[in-house]
């Protein structure tokens, strides 16, 4: 277990974006968030008390996570002197990271010395089976989308909250290092080998009570041409009995790809639809979860009206808004 609270390390994160696992840790436990730690240059700001190592140690912080993603594949020399600064004020390390802590020596080696711990959340601990595709009892819905990081995320676990206060049985399903930040478990979905990652969400979401829902966390998308293959399972090993669309209006292309441009939900649902089908044919699209952080509450407001009527299904923002429509949409099947 990574003990808590935590100390968000930013590093020099060249956007808000690329620090979403801070965000995210931020935004669904508040409780665990204590601090930030930004370097020179850092475009991301959690709005959190600015620490030292020291100075969270001395504050009570137990870890520091790594919340941003790094660029080049290697944890930098500057980075790396951060990270020796936090063990040796006597914080533990955790990251979600390709780009292991236990493969950089100099953290190991000061990490055994002084008897600090480095946890790489990004390492699958369980002998995944493959997937057979056979039926499994309880309801799952997935959460698709248009792009990476448009608010898979977030759409499940505020989906997972306003079903438990309507008294339903619901259960987030963690499948990135964010998601297994926030809940303690789960499955790094994106370092699973291959042939295994349909069986590791099958494994992610076993039989259950009929009336039990699990909200699988969903990751890239079916239209990305880096990322689809990690959704593609998601939906063979989850075989979801409803999908919910997710989208961010605001975006100009694919992320990371200006080549590419975003496809119409009207897209996204057949497509969805035509894969889930394979092994639910049964599946039903319940819903659009839109991130409207670009938009004002007014352009917000217009836009989730003119989608809702388009495409005949609730469209809300669940994180300004609450998943209260989404969770009644999942109790009437």
């Amino acid at each position: 277990m990574i003990d808590v609270p935590y100390l968000l390390f930013l590093g020099d994160a060249p956007d808000p974006l690329a620090a979403k696992v801070a965000q995210g840790i931020r935004d669904w436990r508040p409780a665990y968030a204590k601090g930030q730690l930004r370097m020179p240059g850092c475009k991301a700001d959690m709005r959190l008390p600015d620490m030292t190592p020291a100075e969270a140690a001395a504050a009570g912080v137990r870890t520091m996570v790594i919340g941003v993603a790094n660029r080049g594949g290697k944890i930098s020399r500057e980075w790396l002197e951060v990270l020796k600064e936090a063990l040796e004020a006597g914080l533990d390390l955790a990251s979600g990271l390709h780009n292991l802590l236990r493969d950089e020596p100099e953290l190991v080696a000061l990490a055994a010395k002084l008897g600090r711990r480095l946890h790489d959340v990004r390492v699958p601990s369980v002998p995944y089976p493959i997937a057979n595709g056979e039926r499994r009892s309880g309801k799952r819905c997935l959460a698709i989308g248009t792009d990476c990081s448009v608010g898979k995320m977030y759409t499940a676990l505020a989906m997972e909250q306003a079903m438990r206060k309507r008294g339903m049985k619901a259960s987030f399903r963690a499948t990135g290092q964010t998601g297994i930040l926030i809940t303690g478990e789960g499955v790094p979905l994106d370092a699973v080998i291959a042939d295994f990652m349909a069986g590791s969400v099958e494994w992610l979401t076993p039989d259950n009570d009929p009336d039990h829902w699990d909200l699988i966390e969903g990751q890239g998308s079916l239209f990305h041409p880096s990322y689809s293959g990690v959704t593609l399972a998601l939906i063979h090993g989850g075989q979801p009995d409803a999908l919910v669309l997710c989208h961010e209006p605001t975006r100009t292309h694919m992320r990371g790809l200006p080549g590419y441009s975003l496809p119409s939900l009207e897209e996204l649902r057949d497509l969805g639809l035509q894969m889930a089908r394979i092994v639910n044919p049964d599946v039903r699209v319940v819903g659009i979860s839109v991130n409207t952080s670009g938009m004002s509450r007014d352009e917000a407001q217009r836009y989730l009206a003119e989608v809702e009527q388009r495409m005949g299904l609730p469209a809300v923002d669940p994180f300004a808004d609450g998943a209260e429509r989404l969770a009644e949409a999942l109790d009437a099947l």
